[in-house]
């Protein structure tokens, strides 16, 4: 049987060199929603290959095949058809295999060719769930592995013979495979660990490695500048045994006397760059991380990984610390300080930066060692899967907190594309074109949308009402509006709470939301009613006027004639005049009056003190002596 998978292991080293390390199986949940016999919530491991749908879940139906239950081949039309559940409406299918006689990649690799939306592997022993691993060595070079999408999972033996026999008996069994509590997210901060390696010939893998740290690096560098990532960069050396530090094949790989050791890139000792080569290269990344972090930009990490492996390949012969120290330049940052950070590699000492990344293997926690490359933890924990932009950055999202993701989180790169199927099941205004599915890395969300600044509320399954003051202004509020002759009318009203309210205009009758029937105010004698009057009905109102030489007076409802109209206005208009003639004469009159008798009585009065008056007799020309 031909098998890899993640489980306790020695592995050796140069000269048979043997070290030991604790593997973590890193496990998500399934839920069997039918037939009600099964339903539970169960235990399962995420594959270390394809994309798992990391913050989310994924609805299907269980299908066994009835030939090829291994799946190590390819599924012809016979053994399976998926063909009606690839119809628009039809659930996803998760296609149930057996363990054994081919590596759990060329499953799913031969599932996903079928149509299935995921595998599910039944374990063929009793034991604890184990990781399915890809397969190392001349395999690895399939290239199929690298295009594996779908997610897979392994599920115990107990429960896979209890799925088969009920898909026996002719029950339908559905199930939702959750990966939403695959990662930790403790806070609105995520970090996130890249074990990579600076070595450009190793294949399929280095390739694959390269690629992806070109497509991540713009949306790395976004969450670093804006806080909501704490990044690090680590690279897996290993020492020499000491029986072997003088031997040709330990100076060429290890540097420090023996104490850090990689791999020779071509694992030919004869030609190409050594593994010591390699191993200063990741000391010198390394060491531009921590200088580019103490200066406060972190990021720049990216920038020259990016650069150093376009400029300075392998194969080109210039992966040397010339061209290494050019990139670095480009970046503006100071190669003495760098050269300062990796110090003299020939000197019987440990290297602080190289030592602290050995401690740093050492798995701790929920996390196992680290001993495969490259490797991606998050949030403490391993990531299982495909090496992809779109599958790393959604593991990295859903370790945030719900609600607390940042907008990258959110972008169009990160939808699911679930609203494009009936809506998904969300309301919505096909008129207006507005929708309450909204598309996240987690999966759709029914949620009444903001649209134009007019919030609309509701359940965002069955119904949203634009709400505010302008709402009106969103498809007239969701009530009828109608043009005709020039003239617009809408039944579009704002209640005091500024929700939801149609009421049809005056000159209307209806239910102001789907409809509004003009009122023939004449045929239903509601205006006009005087028996001089002629009536004309409008769109939405009425015209009224007079028989002969009368106008209409509308607050009145009635005809007066044109002439009489003025005599009485001109009469009046002399009477009122003339009595405020009469007014104004009378006026001045008694004024004039009431003065002059003030003004007689005044002057009487001062000269009564100086001169005798006709009625007064004569005063006496000298007094009496005697007397004052």
């Amino acid at each position: 049987m031909r098998e890899y998978f993640g489980v306790l292991v020695c592995v050796w080293f140069i000269l048979h060199g043997c070290c030991s390390g604790r593997f973590v199986v890193e496990k998500n949940y399934l839920t069997v929603t039918s037939p009600p016999s099964l339903k539970s919530v169960y235990e399962c491991a995420i594959g270390n290959f394809g994309v798992p749908q990391y913050g989310g879940t994924m609805v299907g139906s269980v299908l066994y095949p009835k030939s090829n239950q291994n799946a190590c081949k390819r599924f012809e039309d016979d053994d399976i058809s998926l063909s009606n559940n690839n119809k628009p409406g039809g659930i996803p299918v998760f296609l149930l295999v057996d363990r054994g006689d081919c590596y759990f990649t060329l499953k799913a690799w031969n599932a996903q060719n079928a149509g299935a939306a995921a595998i599910v592997v039944v374990d063929d022993r009793v034991e604890p769930l184990i990781t399915m691993d890809t397969p190392e060595g001349d395999d690895a070079m399939v290239d199929y592995i690298q295009n594996i999408s779908i997610p897979s999972t392994l599920i115990s033996r107990e429960l896979g013979d209890k799925i088969r026999k009920e898909l026996a008996k002719g029950e339908m069994v559905n199930m939702n495979i959750d990966w939403r509590e695959a990662l930790p997210h403790p806070d609105d901060r995520v970090e996130y660990e890249f074990w990579t390696n600076s070595n450009d010939e190793c294949g399929p893998k280095c390739d694959s490695q390269l690629e992806f740290v070109r497509s991540f690096k713009g949306a790395a560098q976004i969450l670093e500048q804006k806080g909501y990532t704490q990044f690090t960069p680590h690279y897996i050396t290993w020492y020499c045994p000491e029986a072997f530090i003088l031997s040709k094949q330990c100076k060429s790989q290890c540097i420090n006397n023996g104490r850090y050791c990689a791999p020779d890139p071509e694992q030919d000792f004869s030609r190409g760059y050594d593994g010591k080569d390699v191993v200063v290269q990741n000391l010198r990344q390394a060491c531009f991380f921590k200088i580019a972090k103490e200066s406060g930009k972190p990021w720049q990490w990216w920038d020259y990984v990016t650069d150093f492996s376009i400029r300075c390949p392998m194969k080109e012969k210039k992966y040397t610390k010339e061209c290494s120290d050019q990139v670095i330049r480009s970046l503006g940052v100071e190669t003495r300080k760098i050269d300062e950070c990796i110090g003299d590699t020939e000197a019987d000492v440990d290297n602080p930066v190289l030592k602290a990344e050995q401690e740093a293997q050492i798995g701790k926690g929920s996390r196992g060692d680290v001993t495969i490359l490259p490797t991606l933890v998050v949030n403490g924990r391993q990531y299982r899967g495909k090496l992809d932009k779109g599958a790393v950055l959604k593991a990295i999202c859903s370790g945030f907190e719900e609600t607390t993701e940042p907008a990258i989180c959110l972008s169009k790169d990160m939808e699911t594309n679930e609203c494009l199927h009936n809506n998904g099941g969300c309301w919505q205004d096909k008129a207006a074109n507005i929708t309450a599915c909204r598309d996240t890395f987690r999966g759709r969300v029914c949620e009444c949308p903001i649209v134009q600044g007019v919030k609309f509320i509701g359940d965002g399954y069955t119904y949203c009402e634009a709400s505010g003051a302008l709402r009106c202004e969103i498809n007239n509020g969701g009530c009828w509006k109608g043009t005709e002759g020039g003239r617009t009318y809408s039944a579009c009203i704002l209640q005091d709470d500024h929700t939801k309210g149609c009421k049809c205009p005056s000159g209307f009758r209806g239910d102001g939301v789907n409809s509004c029937e003009d009122i023939d105010e004449c045929k239903e004698k509601l205006a006009c009613q005087c028996a001089d009057c002629k009536c004309k009905n409008t769109w939405g109102s009425y015209e009224c006027s007079c028989r002969g030489n009368s106008i209409y007076i509308h607050e009145h409802d009635t005809c007066i004639s044109k002439v009489g109209s003025g005599e009485v206005g001109w009469g009046f208009t002399a009477f009122v005049i003339v009595g405020l003639a009469v007014a104004g004469v009378s006026g001045y009159a008694v004024y004039k009056y009431r003065i002059r008798r003030y003004m007689d009585s005044e002057i009487r009065a001062i000269m009564a003190q100086y001169m005798p008056l006709d009625n007064q007799g004569e005063v006496p020309s000298q007094l009496p002596l005697g007397r004052v």
